[in-house]
């Protein structure tokens, strides 16, 4: 608490002097009272959880599906520094797929890529489930890429997609003049 201190007078010659008054504050309630308050709010608040984005796998099932037509197929090829290649509706192994080998950045020119390829596919079959999407990073891509294209499928409202880790013989093939030289 404070304490007002006054001194005594020790002259006994009578004479008055102002007498000044010296105060001292304890500081002692109010270190308390912040040690308090800081531990209720380290307690009280929540830290900062990491985020992640769930992905689902299929059930491991025996039955057997019919194969995807290309024609409902979208497939992603991620290259370096946010470079993509794709082929819409046509599969690798197909004599025209080297001169429909396309190229698109990630972000904007992705996304307009997905919505095309969407709408390609709803107007050849309204009644299907729609484009399925194949998501093949190569070894000159790096992680964000491939985090920067699932991000998109979920922007897209794409549901159906893959990601697939290795490339076909066709495939090397088409992409060898393009991509595979980098390496």
């Amino acid at each position: 608490m404070a304490a007002i201190e006054e001194p005594k007078n020790m002259h006994g010659d009578g004479k008055v002097k102002n007498k000044t008054i010296s105060t001292r504050v304890d500081m002692t309630p109010m270190v308390d009272l912040g040690f308090l308050l800081i531990t209720f709010f380290m307690l009280a608040t929540t830290m900062t959880k990491p985020t992640a984005m769930s992905v689902f796998f299929p059930a491991k099932t025996v039955e057997e599906k019919q194969p995807l037509k290309a024609s409902g197929v979208l497939t992603l090829f991620l290259g370096a520094d946010g470079d993509i290649y794709y082929l819409d509706g046509i599969a690798a192994s197909e004599d025209q797929a080297r001169y429909s080998l396309k190229s698109t950045r990630q972000g904007d020119g992705l996304r307009s890529v997905i919505f095309a390829a969407q709408r390609r596919v709803r107007s050849m079959k309204p009644d299907t489930e729609g484009l399925v999407v194949v998501i093949k990073p190569l070894a000159l891509s790096n992680y964000k890429n491939m985090v920067d294209a699932l991000d998109e499928m979920t922007i897209t409202k794409t549901r159906r997609y893959a990601l697939v880790d290795e490339l076909t013989d066709s495939e090397k093939g088409i992409l060898r003049d393009r991509i595979m030289e980098k390496e």
